[in-house]
């Protein structure tokens, strides 16, 4: 197979990928409505028994999950409010779309954020609150506790996201300077009846952890918050006023947030809707349907993306050695989420610097392609998704000037991939479960 043919069927498998992470279908697979019964995950909720019915939430996928919720509610939809990443919007006849800043927070999130709280607030035990939730919501809902500032909070999200901390890290911070997550969006609902709708972005579903858990019990402590600051080295580094609230809530001079047993959630309800593991699965059967042996290494591989790249790379290339441990014409799968420790000023996201780590490891091979891409369609600061690489592909970089080896060292993938053509571009998807890894061996 040449690896013109290669690169085709990644692209159709990831497209797969993406189809089976669809909002509305993930939203519909778990809530149906029958007459006056709307039923979510096998438990019903009799709508006469509702005076009101409101559609909060946040996310890069929270505009189509609410065109779901529209098709089920329709006018009974008294009002409703979800922030979403600029570009990722869908249209609405009853729920109002504020776009906002990802992944460093800007003040149209803090608008967003007061009227979605404004609503839950607003919310009486004889109502029904339905909350979507999906990749991004943490950055799209900054409502930054007293007296920390937005541009502290913007600072502090940078600070980790430069240092390489992973999204469970980042979102254990976050929790411990909102008065938004960390399940306090919960207790903003009670004692309304809260219903809350999850796309996974975190290995492993943790609902506490997908968009930093605005409306379940949280499993992370102040504590916590400052040993990973301390881990990374930031107690320096970040504004004082963010260190100051972590250290006071050590103390225990500020309440922690709601943890389980807490009332805020006795009538609240957490459903992962959607996650990795089906976009995973499908990748696996679109590549058996074009004709080539399927692995799946995992779909909650995180650490280092060099190094998780070139792990891959030695996997193809023990594979077309012996046969191990797939025989080709073969595709290896994988999802999760890395990370980038950035030590330089280039442009790129995890997906191209793992394409391009995967392409040092693999120069000179025939029939190996590998591509690797974010499923929301945005792969860090940049308009692509990820990247296509192949054996040959160090070589051409090289023929146009371009240095693998320094352009990897800038963290600069994005202007290497680019004048090759090889940027995967898919424009906003409206969904977001991870990354998808795929190894194409002829």
């Amino acid at each position: 197979m040449s690896d013109r043919a290669l690169r085709k069927d990644a692209v159709r498998i990831f497209r797969a990928a993406l189809r089976a992470a669809d909002p509305v279908e993930a939203v519909l697979r778990h809530c149906q409505r029958r007459g006056g019964t709307l039923r979510v995950a096998g438990r019903n909720y009799a709508l006469g028994e509702f005076d009101n019915f409101y559609v909060i939430g946040a996310g890069k996928a929270s505009a189509a999950m609410a065109q779901a919720v529209e098709r089920l509610l329709g006018t009974r939809i008294t009002a409703g409010a979800i922030n979403t990443k600029y570009g990722h919007v869908a249209p609405l006849k009853r729920v109002a779309v504020q776009e906002a800043g990802h992944p460093v927070p800007d003040k149209a999130g803090v608008a967003g954020t007061v009227r979605i709280a404004e609503i839950a607030r607003h919310a009486g035990p004889r109502d029904l609150v339905i909350c979507l939730i999906s990749g991004g919501a943490s950055a799209l809902t900054p409502l930054p506790s007293d007296p920390i500032t937005l541009e502290e909070k913007q600072q502090t999200t940078k600070l980790l996201l430069e240092c390489g901390a992973d999204i469970k890290e980042i979102n254990t911070v976050r929790k411990h300077l909102s008065d938004f997550k960390g399940g306090q969006l919960a207790r903003l609902a009670a004692p309304a009846r809260l219903i809350t709708l999850m796309l996974s972005d975190v290995i492993g579903d943790p609902p506490d952890a997908i968009g930093s858990g605005p409306t379940a019990p949280d499993t992370t402590t102040f504590a916590d918050a400052r040993a990973i600051i301390e881990k990374y080295g930031l107690p320096e580094k970040a504004p004082r006023a963010v260190i100051d609230r972590i250290e006071r809530g050590v103390r225990g001079e500020i309440a922690d947030t709601p943890k389980p047993g807490d009332p805020a959630f006795r009538r609240a309800q957490n459903v992962i809707v959607g996650s990795n593991r089906l976009a995973v699965e499908a990748a696996r059967d679109k590549a058996r349907e074009l004709g080539y042996r399927t692995l799946v290494l995992s779909t909650t591989i995180e650490g280092e993306t060099k190094d998780v790249a070139r792990m891959h790379a030695a996997i193809a290339r023990e594979s077309r050695a012996s046969g191990q441990p797939v025989r080709p014409p073969a595709c290896i799968i994988s999802g999760g989420e890395t990370t980038v420790t950035i030590r330089g000023k280039g442009l790129g996201g995890r997906n191209q610097e793992f394409a391009l780590a995967a392409a040092m490891d693999i120069a000179g091979l025939e029939g190996v392609v590998v591509l690797s891409g974010g499923t929301d369609g945005t792969d860090g600061p940049t308009d692509a998704a990820g990247a296509v690489a192949d054996g040959q592909t160090v070589a051409r970089g090289a023929a146009k000037g371009l240095s693998a080896v320094k352009m990897l060292g800038e963290n600069d993938s994005y202007h290497f991939f680019e004048p090759l053509g090889d940027l995967l571009k898919t424009g906003p998807t409206r969904t977001n479960v991870m990354d998808v890894r795929l190894t194409l061996i002829g």
